[in-house]
C-alpha cells in the first residue's frame, strides 16, 4: 500500500480508501448482508487501507454505526472520515452533527470531518468557526469540504484551513480538471476522489448504454431521454462507451483489467491523496488492491487519457454530475 500526506496534516491516508455508503445496502445497490461487509473491511485493512470514509446521512446513519463496529478494536489504527450535512452548517446544528456521528462512530473523535456539500444561506465564517471549536476540543483532528469547487474553496480558505476537498472524478468524469484541480493542488489541499469507477462503467461490466439500469443513468453522463433524468442535457453515451471499449482494448493488450486502470490512472492525477473504492464484497476488493501494483510508461497513461478528452470537452467546467451550469451546486456563496 502506498501512504499519502493528507493536505498540510499529519495524516498519513492509504491512496485507497474504502468508502461505507455501498455496504449497508437500498439505493442503487440493494441487500447487503453485514458479515460480508465486515469482513470486507477488515480485508480492506489486512491490504494496508487505513482510511474508512461515511457521513451522518448515509442511510440514516446505518453507516457510520456499521463502521464504528468494524473498527472498535482497531480504532487507534485507522483514519476515519465523516461528514456533516449541508443543513446542519450553522453553528450549535453543526456541534450536534458531529456529537451525534461520534455517538453512531463509538469514538471520541473523527479524524477528518468534511462540510458534505455548501449551503450558501448559511455564512462560512459561521460553519468554520464550528469546526475549529470542535479542533479545539479535539472531537475533529482535521476538517475538510467536499463537492467545493473551487471558488467556494477560495472563500473558505479565508476563514480557516481544509485538508482535503472530497470530488467525484474518474477517467469519464474529468470537470475538475478544468479549475478545482489546480486550486486544490495550489492551496496544498488534498483531493479525495469518490466513483472513480462510474457505478461500475470502469469494470467492464457494462457494454452499451442499454445494460446500464434507469436508477444508475442519471447523471449528464446519460441522455435526458432516460426515466428520472432532470439534467436537460444530451449526454455522451455513444462517446463513452466507445472510450470503454477502446479502454478494454488497451487493458487486454497490457494484460490487466479495466479496474487496475482506471484506478491507478485517477491515483496518479494533479493533488490526489486518495480514491473512494465502494466495494461490497472481498472479491471486489482485491481487483482494487490489484491497480496499485500496475506499472506502465507515460506514454501508455497517456492513450488512456486521450481516450476520454472528448468527453471531458462536451461536458465541460461544471463539476455537478446531476444539475446543468446554471443550476450547479457548486460555486455558489455570495462574493
Amino acid at each position: 500500500m502506498q501512504y499519502r500526506r493528507l493536505g498540510q496534516s499529519d495524516l498519513e491516508v492509504s491512496a485507497l480508501s474504502l468508502g461505507i455508503l455501498s455496504m449497508v445496502g437500498g439505493g442503487s445497490w440493494g441487500a447487503q448482508d453485514e458479515g460480508e461487509a465486515l469482513r470486507t473491511i477488515d480485508r480492506a485493512y489486512d491490504g494496508g487501507i487505513n482510511f474508512f470514509d461515511t457521513a451522518e446521512n448515509y442511510a440514516d446513519g446505518e453507516s457510520e454505526r456499521l463502521l464504528g463496529r468494524a473498527t472498535k478494536t482497531r480504532r487507534s489504527e485507522v483514519i476515519i472520515a465523516s461528514k456533516v450535512s449541508a443543513e446542519h452548517l450553522a453553528y450549535d446544528d453543526l456541534i450536534r452533527a458531529c456529537e451525534g456521528s461520534l455517538r453512531r462512530l463509538n469514538t471520541d473523535y473523527i479524524d477528518l470531518y468534511y462540510i458534505h456539500w455548501p449551503n450558501p444561506s448559511i455564512p462560512l465564517s459561521e460553519t468554520m468557526a464550528a469546526l475549529e471549536h470542535l479542533q479545539q476540543q479535539g472531537k475533529i483532528r482535521v476538517a475538510g469540504c467536499s463537492n467545493f469547487g473551487h471558488k467556494d474553496l477560495g472563500k473558505l480558505l479565508l476563514r480557516g484551513r481544509v485538508e482535503a476537498n472530497q470530488l467525484p472524478y474518474s477517467l469519464l468524469w474529468r470537470a475538475i480538471e478544468y479549475e478545482v484541480m489546480a486550486s486544490c493542488a495550489a492551496h496544498q489541499v488534498s483531493i479525495t476522489c469518490y466513483s472513480p469507477l462510474e457505478q461500475g462503467l470502469l469494470t467492464g461490466k457494462c457494454t452499451s448504454p442499454q445494460h446500464v439500469p434507469d436508477h444508475r443513468a442519471r447523471n449528464r453522463l446519460y441522455s435526458c431521454q432516460r426515466a428520472g433524468v432532470e439534467h436537460g442535457g444530451r449526454g455522451v453515451e455513444e462517446e463513452m462507451f466507445r472510450a470503454l471499449a477502446g479502454l478494454q482494448r488497451l487493458c487486454d493488450h497490457w494484460g490487466i483489467t479495466m479496474t487496475q486502470a482506471a484506478l491507478r490512472w485517477t491515483l496518479a492525477q494533479e493533488a490526489v491523496g486518495s480514491v473512494i473504492v465502494g466495494c461490497r464484497i472481498p472479491d471486489q476488493l482485491e481487483q482494487s488492491l490489484a491497480a496499485l501494483e500496475v506499472e506502465l510508461p507515460p506514454e501508455a497513461w497517456a492513450e488512456v487519457t486521450a481516450l476520454t478528452d472528448g468527453i471531458k470537452e462536451t461536458l465541460g467546467p461544471n463539476p455537478d454530475k446531476y444539475s446543468p451550469e446554471d443550476q450547479s451546486r457548486y460555486d455558489r456563496y455570495p462574493e
